[in-house]
């Protein structure tokens, strides 16, 4: 069978011009059908669940619905975590697993059967492999159906706005990645976190809205939404901060409010700078050791009308990774026991980075490592973003190989 660059370029193409106008319930059997011209079968797409802990078959004509791959201990999870193609050899042929990649976003993970693999098959599935995933984020603008795959439990109303307020839940370029994730999944109300790469300046913020439910849903929509907005305006990060104040009070007055971190990171340099508005200090972990909380003199909570913040500072190494949180993860205890604490919190920290692993992965485990730690325990929401910076360069992606 011709799998030669020239067939896999045909193949790629009518795949790409039947998908434009096809209702995304059909999207799927596209997929299956392009598969079984290169002799693959039994095709199934995988979506990750919104807690992170299983990979969930989409239920689609001419797909193979399987139960759902645990993601720590499965080759559909093994393919999904490291970003790689995994093959299963079987009595009567190889079961290949793809990760689906949009971009740098992990969206899930494309499984087939083939009698037999080579290089040409290899290089033809990863390309198709990203085609799918492409496909699947488009369609997901207009649909229910892969929101509805991804759930495994009922979704609060208040989860349901901050879940549709998150940029992508991981972005890597050469020189940064970012990775975060929010607890508890299915119920989370006031915790968001955003952030933007543009140029070489990526912006991060993370809040903690007041209260709970969905009152503090919308609470951090207001503030997530004046961030955006200031962000876009190419403000520094005192005027930021004074743009968010104004936007919560003037919405809520001055009876509730939202802890935040702002911060901008210089990919060329790793000159770091934040601002913090009643929030914890990140973590700097460097060669896989915490080695600073990075404490700077803070202002008043946004919507409390603070004095103009002072803006810290510091210089990251090339591998250093950031490490921000909201105070439900440190805060967490059991009636008339301890809080779970900083110390807690680094000593999971330290364990985790033993393994040498990448963003996206470090941040499940750190999550779910402290989520047995607390015993299942999320009276508050907590969330978790971390960011890698690499340095360098990624101007050797815009030259094309001749």
């Amino acid at each position: 069978m011709d799998r030669s660059e020239g067939f896999g370029e045909r193949l790629l193409g009518q795949l790409l011009d039947r998908a434009h106008q096809m209702p995304p319930q059909m999207v799927a059997a596209l997929v299956a059908e392009e598969v079984g011209r290169i002799g693959g079968r039994e095709v199934s797409i995988f979506l990750q669940d919104y807690d992170q802990l299983t990979l969930a078959p989409l239920r689609c004509s001419r797909l193979l619905v399987p139960e759902p791959e645990p993601i720590d201990d499965s080759p559909a999870g093994r393919a999904f975590l490291e970003t790689t193609t995994v093959e299963r050899p079987l009595p009567e042929g190889v079961r290949l697993y793809l990760p689906l990649l949009d971009g740098s976003d992990l969206v899930g993970v494309l499984a087939l059967t083939l009698d037999s693999v080579d290089d040409d098959d290899r290089r033809l599935l990863r390309r198709l492999a990203g085609l799918v995933a492409d496909m699947l984020v488009t369609k997901n603008a207009y649909t229910d159906l892969f929101y509805k795959t991804r759930r495994r439990e009922a979704m609060s109303v208040a989860a349901e706005i901050q879940w549709s307020l998150l940029p992508p839940l991981t972005m890597t370029t050469p020189q940064v990645m970012v990775a975060g994730i929010l607890e508890p999944a299915y119920d989370v109300a006031g915790d968001s976190f955003d952030y933007a790469l543009n140029d070489d300046i990526l912006h991060l913020a993370v809040i903690d809205a007041m209260g709970h439910g969905l009152n503090a849903a919308v609470l951090a929509t207001v503030a997530i939404g004046a961030y955006r907005q200031a962000r876009r305006t190419d403000i520094g990060l005192a005027e930021l901060y004074a743009f968010m104040d104004e936007a919560i009070d003037a919405q809520f007055g001055p009876e509730q409010f939202v802890t935040a971190q702002m911060s901008r990171l210089d990919l060329c340099t790793g000159r770091l700078e934040w601002v913090n508005a009643g929030h914890p200090a990140p973590l700097l972990i460097r060669d896989r050791r915490v080695v600073a909380s990075l404490d700077s003199p803070g202002t008043l909570p946004v919507g409390f009308g603070g004095a103009r913040p002072q803006i810290s500072q510091t210089r990251l190494e090339r591998g250093d990774r950031l490490l921000f949180f909201t105070d439900g993860l440190i805060e967490e205890h059991q009636p008339g026991g301890q809080e779970f604490g900083m110390d807690r919190l680094i000593e999971v920290v330290e364990h985790a980075c033993r393994s040498d692993t990448n963003a996206q992965a470090l941040v499940r485990r750190f999550s779910h490592t402290l989520m047995r730690e607390r015993r299942g325990i999320t009276t508050d929401d907590a969330t978790l973003l971390l960011v890698e910076w690499r340095g360098g360069s990624a101007d050797h992606l815009t030259k094309l190989e001749t």
